[in-house]
């Protein structure tokens, strides 16, 4: 018997034989906080099916990060050698013994209904509750509604056998719930509210007009494609998409039909943050083939944003811009969480996918901490240090197509988490040390993942939702898409000379130092209502700032600066 298969059954013995041995806690050593707008309803019958996901161990995450930086740097000899899902997968798959401790774990309590996905590093299993809360000791689950969504969760941390333990990064389908979107009609009233002036509104043709795109720049390439991703309750309606090109897309040829759906529509009323994703995706990155990633969650007991996840590890071959309007307060996520997700992120871009994360509409946020001091919230995914995060800018004449300045609700600011990466290190000490008047240290962490790298237009947008058309639309759910359509067309250029996709665009964005971007140097955003800092978070300033980042773009001078290959 070689060495691998006996220290498969040594451990196999271990976890069914021994009851002596502690069980260790995964993700938390507290019980979950239920989010106040979740009713509890009652607990699950212990023959309810429940589908859970297990995200084992992976192998050379080091390796991983270093291949992407050199696939994403223009000064490696690597740049653009971007690998294949299955030179990914040889790379990170579980080893041998954690895949088969772990379906020896599951097997020992009766779960045998697992499906795995091409990397082999996530398996989804269906049992019953009373299997699941005997598999992870500690949990009970329950039912909890939300405006009409049903969920399944425990409020109560689970254990892990601790042989286990070393071969598991998470389980989920346990305890995160999802955020809730930005309400984009709480935004009109806020607005509102503040005291905004009239706007006469953005439209494909004042977004073409302000980044420098002509008619001419459309799609043409035969291999490109973008995508958005919705999630809970999320969905277009195609006559919607037509309905608006009808109407805003006249000036320039574009398609007025999704190429792909991924999961399943909806059949209630179109979502109006994924009506405004689709159709600003696709009247910025005109004439591109584009996705809709839809996952409504067919379980309750589902996350919708990690079966995205799972979907990009799953699938050969897949659009190379993905932009996703979602977050969630990074102190609400468990660390272990939020690195594996990383770990999916850099899986991404070493095959050439750019991901776009909205940066999020509530500033710096704010989080209130005990004897009455307060801090800054940054949120996640767009503290990645893996993915471009895009935030939100206004014009300053809200009658003109003019020069742009902070749009106040713009997320941004430094991870709690994540280290600052080299790659921004330098743009961002630069920022720190030459701008007056920073909010006072306690409220931010100096040497985190500095967020967002790039911006564009957030407030006022046209949307049609229901065949209606909608005024005053706003969020970095408007910019991100934007962005994203601009990076799809540099794609498009890119192919047509026989170049790679951009991929991982962060490394590249940040040694062009602004090149190709309207720098943004006006304004600031929210944060913590209190006497310190009076609601006020960061401001932009000259080059980056944690605001806007790098700026807007300039599509002209970007195209030029990220077709050019060293």
């Amino acid at each position: 018997m070689n060495v691998t298969k006996m220290r498969i059954l040594l451990v196999f013995c271990v976890i069914i034989c021994s009851s002596l041995v502690l069980s260790e806690h995964l993700e938390s050593d507290q019980d979950i906080l239920i989010p106040e707008d979740w009713t509890r309803v009652g607990r699950i019958a212990p023959t309810e099916k429940l589908e859970l996901t297990f995200a084992l161990r992976q192998q050379n995450v080091d390796q991983l990060e270093h291949l992407l930086l050199q696939v994403s740097d223009p000064e490696s000899a690597q740049y653009g050698k971007h690998l294949t899902l299955e030179e990914v997968t040889a790379l990170v798959r579980p080893s041998q013994l954690t895949q088969k401790v772990v379906h020896h774990w599951l097997q020992s309590h009766g779960v045998t209904d697992c499906q795995t996905i091409l990397t082999q590093d996530f398996l989804q299993c269906t049992m019953s509750t009373q299997v699941a809360e005997a598999l992870l000791p500690g949990i009970e689950f329950h039912r909890y509604v939300r405006d009409g969504i049903s969920l399944v969760r425990s409020s109560s941390a689970y254990q892990v056998h601790e042989d286990v333990l070393q071969h598991l990064d998470f389980v989920g389908g346990v305890h995160r719930f999802p955020p809730k979107g930005q309400d984009l009609n709480e935004v009109l009233t806020k607005r509102r509210q503040s005291g905004a002036k009239f706007h006469l509104g953005n439209t494909p043709a004042t977004l073409r007009s302000r980044y420098n795109l002509t008619a001419a720049d459309v799609g043409s390439a035969q291999n490109n494609s973008q995508a958005v991703a919705q999630f809970l309750e999320q969905f277009y309606h195609p006559a919607d998409l037509a309905e608006f090109m009808m109407l805003f897309g006249r000036g320039f040829q574009h398609l007025s039909k999704i190429d792909r759906v991924v999961g399943v529509q909806g059949a209630g009323k179109a979502g109006l943050e994924a009506s405004l994703d689709v159709e600003y995706i696709m009247s910025t990155g005109a004439n591109i083939p584009t996705w809709v990633f839809t996952n409504p969650g067919r379980h309750e007991t589902q996350e919708p944003f990690l079966q995205w996840m799972l979907l990009l590890s799953n699938m050969t071959d897949i659009p190379w811009v993905h932009t996703i309007s979602y977050g969630d307060d990074e102190d609400s996520l468990s660390s272990a969480y939020m690195m594996r997700i990383n770990t999916e992120f850099m899986k991404a871009g070493v095959r050439g996918i750019s991901i776009l994360f909205a940066s999020g509409d509530s500033g710096a946020g704010c989080r209130h901490l005990t004897k009455g001091e307060n801090s800054f919230r940054p949120s996640f995914p767009a503290s990645s240090p893996y993915v471009t995060t895009v935030g939100g800018t206004s014009f300053k004449n809200p009658f003109k197509v003019t020069y742009e300045v902070t749009d106040y609700i713009s997320g941004g600011g430094f991870s709690n988490v994540f280290k600052m990466p080299d790659y921004q290190v330098g743009a961002v000490e630069g920022y720190l040390k030459s701008v007056s008047g920073l909010p006072p240290k306690t409220y931010f962490n100096t040497s985190g993942r500095a967020y967002p790298d790039i911006a564009a237009l957030s407030d006022n947008y046209w949307v049609v939702t229901d065949r209606v058309p909608i005024p005053w639309v706003s969020g970095t759910s408007a910019s991100t898409p934007v962005v994203g359509g601009i990076l799809s067309l540099i794609n498009d250029r890119r192919f047509l000379k026989g170049l790679p996709s951009l991929g991982f665009l962060n490394p590249r964005l940040y040694q062009l130092q602004g090149q190709g971007l309207f720098d943004v140097t006006d304004g600031c955003h929210l944060s913590c209502l209190d006497e310190q800092v009076q609601g006020q978070g960061f401001c932009a300033a000259p080059s980056w700032d944690p605001v806007t980042g790098w700026g807007t773009p300039n599509y002209p001078a970007l195209l030029a600066a990220l077709v050019l290959e060293k």
